[in-house]
């Protein structure tokens, strides 16, 4: 990643965790001008430095992670886990970082989405019992009578949304980190450092 771009991708998740905690929406008008002035940023930076070539090869970097960043969130989308705003913030941010460092968010994110999940769920222990509860009469109904039928929890008892947003700009920040300062993340961080 050109380090010139991470003033305008903070700023973009800056925004997106405002709207995300105010309105649970990371809104299209936010997210696909980002996605396109990440590939425009990087093209126009591989052309200046580079000529055509280096157009070329900024817009291969730049669509590469645009599709990695989009392909890692849309499985859980489809799942019904994730909202389309957290995709398309995450395709954003692959199309300012490229492949290999909109991987490292994607992981970070994993990281940081998993203690948020778990700090949220602190605060809910009663929603969290019933709902474990529905689950807990399920897997019984599977073990009597061989199907899974999901009885859901009555409506007060659902888990709270998450506002992944939060994680994905916390993971995105630590991987640009990461690629900009990588003998410090691994001082900081040394077993993950060496994994991620």
């Amino acid at each position: 990643m050109n380090p010139i771009l991470a003033a305008p991708l903070a700023a973009v998740l800056l925004v997106a965790v405002t709207t995300d905690l105010r309105a649970m929406r990371i809104p299209n008008w936010l997210t696909f001008p980002a996605m396109l002035a990440g590939v425009v940023a990087n093209a126009a930076l591989g052309a200046w430095t580079g000529g055509l070539s280096g157009a070329w090869d900024g817009l291969l970097f730049s669509l590469s992670g645009f599709g990695l960043g989009l392909g890692l969130m849309l499985i859980p989308f489809l799942l019904r886990v994730m909202g389309a705003g957290d995709v398309k913030l995450l395709a954003a941010a692959g199309a300012f970082l490229g492949a290999e460092t909109v991987f490292r968010a994607f992981i970070w994110t994993s990281l940081a989405g998993g203690v948020y999940a778990l700090g949220v769920l602190a605060f809910h222990l009663p929603q969290l019992r019933a709902v474990l509860r529905s689950l807990r009469v399920s897997v019984e109904l599977l073990a009597v009578t061989g199907r899974f039928d999901y009885v859901p929890a009555t409506a007060n008892a659902r888990l709270p949304r998450l506002c992944y947003g939060v994680a994905i700009a916390l993971g995105t920040g630590l991987a640009m980190a990461q690629a900009a300062f990588p003998s410090a993340m691994s001082a900081l961080l040394p077993a993950w450092a060496a994994i991620l």
